[in-house]
């Protein structure tokens, strides 16, 4: 079989059955009403799905509320079981398969204020929250865990009633349990620190305890980081380490993706954002705007290269053999193809995705072989919008939508 025939093969992923091996990785949307799932979300996961791709990944679903980054952030619970019905409804109905990612922000609370010190897995000053008033954070202690662990279960349990296919347990960028993973925020004595294998130790409890709950209706994936790609950070040797610890701990499907939102966005996104497209869109956000712009003091000048993770990733693919998605810097159908090739079982894609929701059927016909994405990153200052994330090289979203419950 080629590569490119295997690209628009089926692909199990533990009890779910993808169409093909595309996947449409999660990225905050801001399409959020109420808490809840708008209608702008429920369209624009409905294109995906419509337009080809095996398996669309709703972004950013907080575990509990005060997991919550952003305003306008969907927070996982029973009363919103109407949205999410419909949204997975949506998708299915165009015969794709859909996943919510599901997370906790620990220390990276950017847009809200927390009662108290925001979780983290140690002590400290809040960079990434104290503009919002989140000064410190600290160390989670047993009790802490047993809980998280749990609001992670009960999330995954919301997903799964209301007939989501998969959750993607999110690992990487600097979110509550990369904080774990990072010995940029794990600094422990305990049993949850010190090595690659330790720090790895309470992500892969959470991972195993959600797998026992709902791993024989749904998938369950991960998303981590294969390198944090600066100075005291993981390194590929620790998401080695990671792969292989998921992997025993159940995982169904690893996401491979790196960088940290504060230390290194650059190197998640393989090019440097549009700083000029931010400021006008949080025009009057002057907070947000600070931090963001803070966060690019000493950035180095990046230009934009395919493929970006692929050295990192294959080193990952020698050491595991969970099925392994391949994320950063897909922009061509020769791309995808050589993520076949390297062993990767599934492409994963979010900036081509939000330019054309349509790209995967365009691949699959011959009418396309590349994106016209430029990984310009304009789209991304959109999760600020009224409207929601678009691609700027696109009409504008419709915001009337984004003022709508999903279930409307």
């Amino acid at each position: 079989m080629s590569n490119h025939d295997r690209l628009f093969q089926p692909l199990k992923i533990g009890p779910v059955t993808l169409r093909n091996r595309f996947i449409r990785a999660g990225a905050n949307e801001g399409m959020v009403y109420q808490d809840a799932p708008s209608k702008a979300l429920l369209h624009h996961h409905r294109a995906m799905a419509a337009g080809g791709v095996g398996l669309t990944t709703v972004a950013y679903g907080a575990v509990s509320d005060v997991g919550c980054t952003l305003q306008a952030q969907v927070w996982l619970r029973p009363e919103i079981l109407p949205e999410l019905k419909a949204l997975a409804s949506a998708v299915h109905a165009e015969g794709g398969a859909i996943s919510y990612q599901i997370t906790h922000g620990g220390s990276f609370i950017t847009s809200r204020r927390v009662k108290g010190a925001t979780l983290s897995a140690m002590n400290g000053f809040n960079k990434a929250g104290f503009l919002r008033g989140n000064l410190f954070h600290r160390a989670m202690n047993r009790a802490d865990m047993e809980q998280v662990a749990g609001q992670f279960v009960n999330a995954a349990r919301v997903c799964r009633d209301a007939g989501f296919d998969a959750v993607e347990i999110h690992m990487g960028h600097g979110y509550l349990l990369n904080q774990f993973i990072s010995p940029l925020s794990n600094r422990r004595k305990d049993e949850y620190g010190g090595s690659a294998l330790n720090r790895v130790r309470f992500p892969a409890e959470v991972l195993a305890r959600v797998k026992a709950a709902v791993g024989d209706r749904m998938a369950v994936i991960a998303k981590i980081n294969v390198a944090d790609g600066v100075p005291g950070g993981a390194t590929v040797e620790d998401g080695i380490v990671t792969a292989q610890a998921l992997e025993a701990a159940g995982a169904d499907l690893l996401v491979l993706s790196g960088g940290r939102n504060i230390e290194s966005g650059w190197f998640m996104f393989g090019s440097n954002f549009d700083m000029a497209e931010m400021q006008k869109v949080l025009r009057g956000n002057w907070l947000t705007g600070l931090m963001l712009k803070a966060s690019q003091s000493g950035v180095p000048k990046v230009e934009f290269r395919e493929m970006y993770f692929l050295e990192y990733s294959r080193r990952i693919r020698q050491a595991v053999k969970v099925p392994l998605g391949y994320l950063g810097g897909v922009s061509s159908l020769d791309n995808a193809r050589q993520a076949m090739a390297d062993g990767f079982d599934a492409v994963v894609m979010a900036r081509p995705l939000i330019h054309d929701p349509g790209l995967v059927n365009r691949f699959r016909s011959g009418e396309a072989t590349r994106s016209g994405c430029t990984h310009c990153n304009r789209c991304v200052p959109y999760i600020y919008h009224p409207a929601g994330t678009w691609c700027v090289m696109n009409p504008p979203n419709d915001p009337a939508l984004n003022r709508q419950r999903a279930s409307a």
